[in-house]
């Protein structure tokens, strides 16, 4: 296959998904009439915009070849994932909240990338179809990456996704028999599990539409908040801890969910990349408590409360903020800034490098050890219970590289275009790790996005899809290889 027939199959699933995000828009759309906001309107003519493009995109291409080679899905992706953007943003510019294009884009594109960045101010007095809407395209940002963890990447053998291709599909042909089943179970347990945290949130005295939105962002460990204070806006401790054990609840596998539904407690509980995850998250809610005391900001169970969350929040690229942690000393801003890296696990919601990643790294640095330490001996890293084949090594490392590089370019370019260097450090780090607030008095945990240059803005949208969609799927299109047959 060549010239455009190639592209057939692509624009075919693109045409489905933009169609389907077309029909979403007429959700926001309800709530803006029932709330008697004449914006239903700008999302009813959003929708219709949307859904006839995505129409006319399918009915074109009907009858393309089922199937995607390794190209085609490469391309589906980052197309699909641009398209969704663009056609996402155009309800946020047409009802003015935000003054350009370009801050409707970077925040459709902070929405489904489940980044939590915002460029809007006054979030406490905007329409309610728009609150809803930003939440809306978190949420399903959120099952979509889910579905492409399980079912794309590890196809494509991105970044040591590989790893859980047979495990993914094993457990399908052992648990359900198509992955579409697979797909379909873990959107209900999302669907279940939005539920439960918005009852929970109801519970401890947030609004329904409040508990709602806010539901919807955590589990998806988005960030999009109601109010310009974020969760801190509510002062209340219930709400913080039942956001702390969804945030983590969104980080973890959503088919170990799926498998405990069908009775099967062991996997999670045997699971290395969970028990890693966990860990992890014990000693730095630790070492953030002592931070938050000691600098006596937040005192004894408060500042335990205020280091969970925000820790947690970070950590797995939720985004949320409670406190300024930024005033815990510069320790504090180190400290925050290392592990908004971090991400939680693969085939969760959340973001960053991932865990298991960092568990390859130890895994092989370990076994080159014991190699020079005894060369006739013959050892092979492992990860949970399987080895792991030199390829997935590589293809970790590569990642950890492409990060690293990609870090450092989009570091430079936010500072060549007049960032100082603090917000352009954690700028580049929080798009890339789709964490949401950087650090600094301009993106912080206190302030917003809007004040930057549309240069700015554009290239913290490119560093959010980068980061999101796992750098390689992306950087391969800028190869020629990549386009040649």
């Amino acid at each position: 296959m060549t010239g455009l027939a190639e592209f057939r199959p692509v624009m075919l699933v693109t045409g489905v998904l933009v169609a389907t995000l077309g029909a979403a828009m007429l959700l926001p759309a309800l709530v803006d009439l029932a709330a008697d906001n004449d914006d239903w309107m700008i999302f009813a003519s959003s929708a219709m915009v949307t859904m006839l493009f995505g129409l006319g995109l399918f009915i074109a291409n009907r009858g393309a070849p089922k199937g995607l080679s390794t190209r085609q899905a490469m391309l589906m992706t980052v197309i699909s994932w641009v398209a969704l953007v663009a056609f996402g943003a155009l309800p946020l510019h047409w009802s003015g909240i935000v003054p350009s294009y370009t801050d409707a884009f970077f925040e459709s594109m902070s929405g489904l990338t489940t980044t939590g960045a915002t460029v809007i101010t006054g979030l406490d007095t905007a329409p309610p179809g728009l609150l809803f809407w930003r939440g809306l395209l978190q949420w399903l940002g959120g099952l979509g990456i889910i579905v492409m963890a399980i079912a794309v990447l590890p196809m494509l053998q991105i970044g040591g996704m590989q790893l859980f291709k047979a495990e993914a599909f094993d457990t399908a042909e052992k648990i359900l028999p198509r992955a579409t089943q697979i797909s379909m179970s873990i959107t209900l347990v999302f669907i279940a599990m939005t539920g439960i945290c918005a009852i929970a949130y109801m519970v401890a005295g947030m609004s329904a539409d409040d508990a709602v939105i806010h539901a919807m962002t955590t589990v998806a460990t988005g960030g999009f908040s109601t109010k310009d204070g974020s969760i801190g806006h509510f002062n209340s401790s219930a709400v913080e801890w039942i956001a702390i054990v969804f945030m983590v609840l969104g980080a973890i596998p959503f088919l170990l969910y799926v498998q405990m539904l069908q009775g099967r407690f062991r996997p999670i509980l045997a699971d290395d990349q969970v028990k890693a995850f966990m860990g992890f998250l014990a000693v730095t809610i630790l070492a953030g408590w002592m931070m938050a005391h000691f600098s006596e900001n937040h005192l004894g169970m408060d500042g335990l409360r205020h280091a969970a969350f925000n820790v947690i929040s970070i950590t797995t690229g939720t985004g949320y903020a409670s406190t300024d942690y930024g005033l815990w000393g510069p320790h504090a801003v180190a400290f925050f800034f290392i592990i908004m890296f971090v991400g939680g696990c693969a085939g969760s919601t959340s973001c960053g490098i991932k865990i298991f990643r960092f568990q390859v790294l130890v895994e092989a640095v370990r076994q080159h050890i014991s190699q020079v330490m005894y060369p006739n001996g013959v050892f092979r890293a492992h990860f949970n219970g399987k080895p792991i084949e030199d390829r997935v090594v590589a293809s970790v490392m590569s990642f950890f590289f492409l990060f690293t590089a990609s870090f450092v370019i989009l570091s430079i370019l936010l500072k060549m275009s007049g960032l100082d260097t603090l917000t352009a450090l954690s700028g580049a780090g929080t798009a890339l790790s789709n964490v949401g607030p950087g650090l600094g008095e301009i993106i912080g945990p206190a302030g917003n996005f809007q004040s930057l240059t549309d240069t700015q803005k554009w290239l913290l949208a490119g560093g959010m899809l980068l980061g999101r969609l796992e750098l390689f799927t992306v950087l391969v299109l800028f190869l020629p290889r990549f386009w040649r047959s």
